[in-house]
């Protein structure tokens, strides 16, 4: 090397020239000064930048990367709190509620949004609390008439406490499905296997979400059930054919129920109607005949009196009146009693007035009417008189002579 030559006694063995002494400027040694005077002027220009002071002394060239070391470290601290501070920010979804653990200790919970947290020393668990949830169930059971039916279950719920669902127990989803295999057992141990597969589902499924609701309140899962959905309960596969029988015959008896129930329904109205429309015909006609009867009865106590004065002329006039009442809506035939032939005489048309062209019939008298008085020919007469003997019927009357 350049400064191990000999005869320049050692001076030029250092490679930085803190060995010359003389005033030489030229060859090595003056490239070395200009390395110092370069370093120098590097530190003072970042001095000045970070605001240290200008001129030198020696004493100032010795502080200054000092002071360039320190402001640097409160740089780097800066830059780090400020990072620090950025990254403990942290956004909580709508349907989430955020557990908060500082240390490793619960602290609390923040609701949805953006929120802050000093890291390294919280930490947050986000624990959804709107999804509904879903935990089943399904297996072979006996039943308390010694049967054994396959069973599925399941259970719908959602978590309502984000605490107490992360440190009550230990993993909360598996504890409720034991609790609902356990419940739904113990509900079906006690159920005939009859009424498990047809008429007490219903009825099941209600008694088996208050067991699993008592059995899991002591623990405090922070859960709440929604509903449990017995989904089917099925027999072995042995006897599955005969048990689809029974239920096709006890479906076809509650149809034949049903339809005779709708039959009722529909002819109970009617008769019920038809019965009261008889009632009512009846209450009506027996008005109508107490009101005539006692209309008759008003009639003849006003007829009273005259018939007290008058006993016979009363008498003859309510035969009249009844003649007239009782011929009024009967054919009339006047016989001939000289001839055995009889002259039938259209009186209801003549009264109405009404003109026959017909032939008037020639019947013979049968029976004969026979009639002392030869001299009258009308069927009766005013006078009251003896009455004609004979038979009286409805095609022919005989008056009193």
């Amino acid at each position: 090397m350049a400064w191990n030559q000999p005869g320049n006694d050692g001076q030029d063995r250092d490679p930085w020239g803190s060995g010359n002494k003389g005033g030489n400027s030229g060859g090595n040694k003056g490239g070395r000064k200009r390395g110092a005077s370069d370093l120098d002027d590097l530190f003072r220009k970042l001095s000045s930048k970070l605001g240290g002071k200008k001129g030198g002394g020696g004493d100032g060239d010795n502080k200054q990367p000092s002071q360039i070391s320190g402001r640097l470290g409160v740089l780097a601290l800066a830059a780090i709190v400020v990072v620090w501070a950025g990254s403990g920010f942290y956004t909580i979804k709508e349907s989430d509620r955020g557990v908060i653990l500082r240390f490793g200790e619960y602290s609390g919970v923040v609701g949805p949004g953006l929120n802050w947290k000093p890291t390294f020393i919280d930490k947050v668990i986000p624990v959804n609390v709107e999804t509904v949830r879903e935990q089943a169930t399904n297996g072979m059971m006996l039943t308390s008439d010694e049967n054994v039916i396959r069973v599925e279950m399941n259970v719908q719920y959602r978590v309502t406490d984000p605490a107490e669902y992360l440190f009550s127990v230990t993993n909360p989803d598996n504890s409720l499905r034991q609790a609902l295999d356990s419940a739904v057992r113990g509900v079906i141990g006690q159920s005939a296997m009859e009424q498990v597969l047809t008429t007490n589902r219903a009825f099941i499924r209600d008694v088996t979400q208050k067991e699993l609701e008592a059995t899991i309140a002591p623990y405090k899962m922070g859960i709440t059930l929604l509903d449990v959905n017995f989904q089917a309960a099925r027999p072995p596969e042995d006897v599955k054919a005969a048990f689809d029988d029974v239920i096709a015959a006890r479906e076809e008896e509650q149809k034949t129920i049903r339809e005779a129930h709708a039959y009722r329904n529909e002819v109970l109205p009617m008769a019920k109607g038809n019965a009261q429309k008889l009632i009512e015909e009846a209450e009506a006609y027996k008005a109508s005949v107490v009101f005539k009867a006692e209309g008759e009865v008003a009639s003849f106590a006003k007829m009273l009196p005259e018939y007290r004065a008058a006993p016979e002329i009363t008498r003859e006039r309510l035969y009249i009146d009844t003649m007239e009442r009782v011929l009024s809506n009967t054919r009339k035939v006047i016989a001939n009693d000289k001839s055995n032939s009889m002259l039938v005489l259209p009186l209801e048309q003549l009264m109405r007035g009404g003109n026959s062209s017909a032939p008037v019939p020639k019947t013979s008298l049968a029976p004969k009417v026979m009639n002392p008085n030869t001299n009258n020919s009308s069927s009766y007469g005013s006078a009251p008189a003896q009455q004609n003997s004979g038979v009286r019927g409805d095609a022919v009357r005989v008056g009193r002579q």
